[in-house]
């Protein structure tokens, strides 16, 4: 809760800031003189109530949406061997990182892959695929439920649905002065909102948005690197670098859906680097040799 708070109060900080830039730079007058009256304090409230609603949402479904997406099975009475392994794995590496006992599961899918999600450290969700258990040895298994574990401690998933809330609400504030000038401006509607509007600043959005996901993605990436060498510092450095190596090995591993794709273990990626949630594996592989 201390996260999110903290991460909410530096928000509205920013907001509050930004508030003040434009009143220095006259923004407001600049604005009115062009016949676009906007109350542009009113508009930042506005977005932000737009913009961190649905992130909002998301985290706190997100152990319920996880488990329906990907069909996890909760193991809560060991049925074997493996599944009393993985509970004592998990339970030991969460008392080292310092959190609350996650909820474990196993999910069917052949593509070695695991996650965490949850919206509370204390109380989150750590999810592995049968491939994975089928493809790596135990050593590798333990290493890549130790990368999971570093994001459950680290708070990632907090962090990451806070930050996209915050470039939402960015993107509907500027989308909707762009959405403005071209309507009054441009098109000289002096009354209400014209078809001007709403086709602009729904472009605006899809643009500032493409934009926006750069930033999303490289904060991803960067975290990964911590959590890679989250779970070399829980389970060995050499167990770490043997699991990606392994991931390596896969053939054309097989995404998590939609926002599980940031907190999974493989994440192939996009286009290109710049929209890759995690960074390629031979630079994490990298990255934990360079340790000192």
């Amino acid at each position: 809760m201390m996260r999110i708070f903290l991460f909410l109060a530096t928000n509205v900080a920013i907001m509050v800031v930004i508030s003040i830039v434009f009143s220095l730079l006259g923004l407001s007058g600049t604005l009115d003189a062009q016949g676009i009256n906007i109350d542009l304090n009113a508009l930042l409230v506005m977005s932000a109530i737009i913009g961190m609603t649905g992130s909002v949402i998301s985290l706190a479904m997100s152990k319920w949406s996880a488990k329906q997406a990907m069909g996890v099975q909760l193991i809560e009475q060991p049925r074997n061997q493996t599944e009393q392994w993985l509970l004592t794995i998990v339970a030991k590496q969460a008392q080292q990182a310092g959190i609350g006992m996650p909820e474990v599961g196993i999910f069917q899918t052949p593509e070695a892959n695991a996650f965490a999600t949850g919206m509370n450290r204390n109380s989150a969700l750590v999810a592995v695929s049968t491939g994975l258990l089928q493809r790596m040895s135990n050593d590798e298994v333990e290493a890549v439920i130790g990368h999971e574990i570093t994001h459950v401690a680290n708070g990632d998933m907090v962090t990451m649905a806070l930050m996209q809330g915050v470039v939402n609400t960015f993107v509907y504030f500027f989308a909707s002065i762009i959405g403005h000038v071209v309507d009054r401006v441009i098109l000289q509607n002096e009354r209400g909102h014209g078809m001007g509007y709403f086709l602009a600043q729904m472009v605006a959005q899809i643009a500032l948005g493409f934009l926006a996901s750069l930033l999303v993605m490289w904060f991803s990436r960067y975290r990964e690197f911590k959590a890679d060498a989250g779970g070399a510092k829980l389970a060995g450095r050499g167990k770490m670098i043997s699991a990606l190596h392994a991931l390596q090995r896969e053939y054309e591993p097989q995404d998590l859906p939609g926002q599980l794709s940031a907190f999974g273990i493989n994440g192939r990626g996009g286009l290109s680097k710049l929209f890759m949630s995690h960074p390629p594996l031979e630079e994490r592989i990298a990255a934990l040799q360079n340790i000192r």
